[in-house]
């Protein structure tokens, strides 16, 4: 009769089984000892079977207690036994009330307590059994007593006073099964939620932990509020310095989220300066444009302040799922309160979770980059520059260097000062930046000397381009003529390797300068050891053979 089995939405799966059982041991424990002391302390009130009652419920005693027992030493039988003792319990109770003067018998008030117990600590499903196995044992009972197999006070035969009787306290049983039971059934629901909100929050953190930068940490936020509370849409605003950058988004307007870059939106702000969750009903256009373009025609909107470490550093925005389709969600109109405590709880988390990844972000880029021109410094030049020459080796493509030398650096310090030095720097830097491609990497490799890597680019395509370079920086406005000698120098035409690459550009650079400055050079060396053809023809073999080796894998897991 016990609702132990396994069940997936059932308040078993919250409350260990061991522990509502135990709740029950003492409960029985109580019956016990309450029938007890009434035979001992009133022995006038379990009359006329006093002493077969007390016989009764020392064997049940013993057979609770040898349960007990068999739970504790037989390993998966807690459920088992749970559920025997709840029938055991029925048949002792009403098997006692009926010795001791039937519906007279004080002892059937015991019945109503059990039923109360089981509705509330096994399951209210085990409430309503229970409440049917004791109608039907009482109705077993009256029927022996009308048939005379079970000697009774009423020996009429049929419908009498004692049936009237019975209907009554099993219509009240049923009101006490039905009352205890959606109780238990409110309290099961609520444990039920506030399980799958605490493992989606663990789940949460765990996702959090494992993130890899703070644009994983604002999707991997986005995604688990509108899958876990079933949100139609949303963005992840916040960024540095009190800005607003969209950080992830789901079913907002993908242009707007790439042209407006960051902006700013009343509602964020006032979810700030207020400094707790706001629940909107609509957006104004007029009053907060950027928002209304990133999410059109938005209703019934959450706004969740991210704050760590007690400074406000953006907001989680979501559109209930109703807005647009007209029906109806588990979160439209005015949301629960444990949906508002979820989000807040998840915006914690991750608020602390995206401080974090912007520090180690800021961390990485200061290891990477000059600090004075904000340029790859030459660890990351160097650490950049093998990576291309690994690349290039795997896909035979050539690879080339730019180094590039200030002009009368010397001159101008000496002239200027340093700090009219480090302007320059920085805004021959600026220059660089501005002139290379995407792929392209521009690095101070040291004074003011320059070095910029340039992927899938042969000897001329580079030279080209180191003359784009150069013009660049001659055109700097900074009140004297700046010019700048560069040299040029591939892989596998001119070097072996990054090191030789770097040399053979760097004696590229000399030659310019020994030739008169502000011009380029084309290294004019060759590979030492090996003929440049043939490395590229050696890497194309390479890339052929695992496509083949590939292939032919294919087929052996096929067949």
């Amino acid at each position: 009769m016990s609702d132990t089995g396994a069940r997936p939405s059932s308040v078993a799966d919250a409350v260990p089984v061991t522990d509502r059982f135990r709740a029950m041991q003492l409960v029985r424990a109580a019956g016990i000892g309450l029938v007890l002391l009434s035979a001992a302390a009133t022995p006038d009130l379990l009359v006329p079977g006093r002493r077969q009652a007390v016989t009764a419920t020392l064997l049940y005693a013993v057979a609770v207690a040898l349960a007990a027992v068999l739970a504790r030493v037989i390993p998966g039988s807690v459920r088992p036994v749970f559920g025997g003792l709840l029938i055991l319990d029925g048949i002792w109770l009403v098997w006692a009330g009926y010795l001791t003067g039937g519906l007279d018998s004080p002892l059937h008030y015991l019945i109503l307590l059990h039923l109360g117990a089981v509705a509330l600590i096994a399951s209210y499903r085990s409430g309503l059994k229970i409440a049917l196995w004791d109608s039907l044992l009482l109705y077993a009972v009256f029927s022996g007593t009308q048939s005379g197999a079970l000697p009774g006070t009423d020996v009429e035969r049929g419908f009498s006073l004692e049936g009237q009787r019975l209907i009554v306290f099993v219509a009240v049983l049923w009101l006490v099964a039905v009352s205890t039971s959606a109780l238990s059934s409110v309290n099961e629901r609520e444990l039920r939620r506030r399980r799958i909100d605490l493992e989606a929050l663990t789940t949460l953190a765990e996702q959090l932990e494992g993130a890899s930068g703070s644009a994983d940490v604002a999707r991997t936020l986005l995604h688990a509020s509108i899958q876990h509370f079933s949100f139609e849409r949303g963005v992840v605003l916040g960024g540095r310095d009190g800005r607003l950058d969209v950080l992830a988004s789901q079913g907002a307007v993908e242009a707007c989220v790439l042209s407006t870059g960051h902006g700013r939106s009343e509602l964020v702000t006032r979810a700030h300066r207020d400094r707790q969750t706001l629940l909107v009903r609509a957006l104004d256009a007029p009053s907060d444009p950027w928002l209304s373009r990133l999410l059109p025609a938005a209703r019934d909107l959450v706004v969740v302040p991210l704050s760590a470490e007690g400074r406000l550093i953006g907001a989680l925005v979501l559109v209930q799922a109703s807005s647009r389709s007209g029906r109806g969600s588990a979160v439209s109109g005015r949301l629960p309160r444990r949906v508002v405590f979820g989000l807040e709880r998840s915006a914690s988390y991750a608020a602390l979770a995206l401080r974090n990844a912007w520090l180690l972000e800021q961390v990485q880029q200061l290891a990477a980059t000059d600090g004075l021109t904000q340029i790859a410094n030459r660890r990351t030049f160097e650490a950049s520059l093998e990576q291309e020459v690994a690349r290039s080796l795997r896909s035979g493509e050539q690879l080339s260097l730019v180094m590039l030398d200030i002009d009368h650096f010397k001159r101008l310090n000496d002239e200027r000062g340093h700090q009219a030095g480090d302007e320059v720097l920085r805004d021959v830097a600026a220059a660089l930046s501005r002139a290379c491609r995407d792929v392209d990497t521009a690095a101070r490799y040291g004074g003011e000397e320059f070095a910029v890597v340039l992927p899938g680019c042969d000897a001329g395509t580079a030279a080209v381009i180191a003359e784009r370079l150069r013009q660049a920086v001659n055109s700097i406005s900074v009140g004297v003529q700046v010019t700048a000698s560069a040299g040029v120098a591939s892989f596998p035409r001119h070097a072996d390797g990054a090191d030789a690459l770097v040399r053979a550009a760097d004696e590229a650079l000399y030659a310019s300068k020994r030739n008169g400055r502000d011009r380029t050079t084309v290294s004019q060396g060759g590979t030492p050891d090996v003929d440049a053809e043939a490395l590229v023809h050696r890497a194309v073999l390479q890339r052929e053979q695992r496509v083949v080796d590939g292939t032919a894998r294919v087929i052996t897991l096929t067949d």
